[in-house]
């Protein structure tokens, strides 16, 4: 028998959810054992379950490893214990034992007091310091942490707790989409649904964020997105060059990818309008002053910039030009998204993996996202990166900004 071994609970709908058989998959995987030392089964449909799972592995370490990562489906230990700190060797490098985060809410024990983890983050590092005299928990890109920082270490002191989930058949909000990702779904339904939430969040004061890629321009729908951002239900834009960049060779040249979106054929010279829009604006010196000079008067970016909202563009190394506006280095422009994140409460994520997927990296699992898209391999792929929050339409992306559209417009 192994010689290493702690309990775990977990609760909630345990059963129908699929979250017990998950932690006893992974604490397999990763080379451990376990016992169920009970189950308590709710006895009505929307009653919670309740497990405690003796999980043993043949060293202390690799028992670390396993409890961190069951920690991603809310198990925690029964005994917890209080946290340890290492300091960080150097700047950029965290200590080898640090507890590797996940995106739900965590709550770390120092001494006696349970501290409430700020902006959870997975794949991050939980550092400690003062601020204002009082002690605070944040998480850390391992590109940010600093020599001599205080970094929790191992899973000893450190609990996460799950979003409230529902019994299933008594899903509200998103429920509906319960399954990773589906074309079978009624649209129409699925996007009064999302319109309603977007207007509830807008009541509540918070932000919806937007991720979107150049299939927004190519399908059509940018006109359907510049009425979205006009009344207002588009507070933060998260794109690369590619979408800036085909939005405006539309608004110049009425052409995306050199094919005019009118009537939908190649014009002549029209596969070197997107790097002419790029020239354009980097003659302006950004996409902001363009629309000053009345250089740049319509599109997506036209209506960003006259609204007053913030997009972050972030480049990739196949980018032409790019546009002056683009993050090039990926490090800073993860840093710029992460600035925008606060006050956001809903993220819809259109037509774009790589934006989505990093996106759904940085968000707490708390934040409700959905992604829609043609290819239903993009939201297998955000909810198999540890994005369990995503729902998924699949679907052509010009049609469903347009019913969104005529729904909060």
């Amino acid at each position: 028998m192994s010689s290493q071994t702690t309990t775990v609970s977990l609760s909630g709908h345990l059963m129908d959810t699929g979250i017990l058989a998950r932690v006893l998959d992974d604490v397999l995987e990763y080379g451990g054992d376990y016992r169920i030392q009970s189950l308590d089964l709710g006895r009505q449909h929307a009653d919670e379950s309740r497990a405690l799972v003796e999980v043993s592995a043949d060293t202390a370490e690799l028992l670390e490893r396993i409890l961190m990562r069951v920690q991603v489906h809310g198990a925690n230990a029964v005994d917890p214990g209080t946290a340890t700190t290492e300091p960080a060797p150097r700047d950029g490098v965290f200590p080898p034992a640090f507890y590797s985060t996940t995106n739900l809410e965590t709550l770390v024990r120092l001494d006696a007091t349970w501290m409430r983890v700020r902006r959870p983050e997975m794949d991050c590092g939980l550092v400690v310091s003062t601020e204002d005299g009082r002690t605070v928990v944040d998480t850390v890109p391992v590109s940010d942490v600093r020599a001599g920082d205080a970094v929790v270490c191992g899973a000893a002191g450190v609990r996460v707790e799950l979003p409230q989930q529902a019994a299933r058949g008594t899903e509200e909000d998103f429920g509906f989409m319960s399954s990773t990702a589906s074309s079978e779904k009624p649209q129409a339904v699925l996007v009064r649904q999302i319109a309603a939430t977007m207007r509830e969040v807008k009541a509540a004061g918070q932000k919806v964020l937007w991720v979107g890629g150049p299939a927004v321009v190519h399908t059509g729908a940018a006109p359907a997105m510049v009425r979205l951002v006009e009344a207002g239900f588009v507070d933060v834009l998260f794109a690369g060059n590619a979408l800036a960049t085909h939005d405006i060779e539309s608004s110049l040249y009425g052409t995306s990818l050199g094919v005019d979106l009118a009537k939908g054929s190649g014009v002549p010279h029209g596969h070197e309008h997107h790097i002419r829009a790029i020239n354009t604006i980097r003659a302006e010196g950004s996409i902001a002053a363009a629309v000053a000079s009345g250089v740049l008067t319509g599109g997506v970016m036209h209506a960003m910039v006259t609204a007053g909202k913030p997009f972050v563009l972030v480049g990739s190394v196949r980018d032409d030009g790019p546009l002056p506006d683009v993050v090039t280095d990926v490090i800073d422009g993860q840093r710029a998204m992460r600035a925008q994140l606060p006050g956001v409460g809903f993220t819809i994520m259109v037509a774009t993996m790589l934006h989505s997927i990093a996106t759904g990296n940085l968000l707490p699992a708390s934040i409700p996202l959905v992604c829609v898209d043609i290819n239903p391999a993009t939201v297998t792929k955000l909810a198999d990166r540890g994005s369990a929050q995503a729902m998924g339409i699949v679907t052509d992306i010009g049609l469903f900004l347009e019913q969104l559209a005529r729904e909060l417009c």
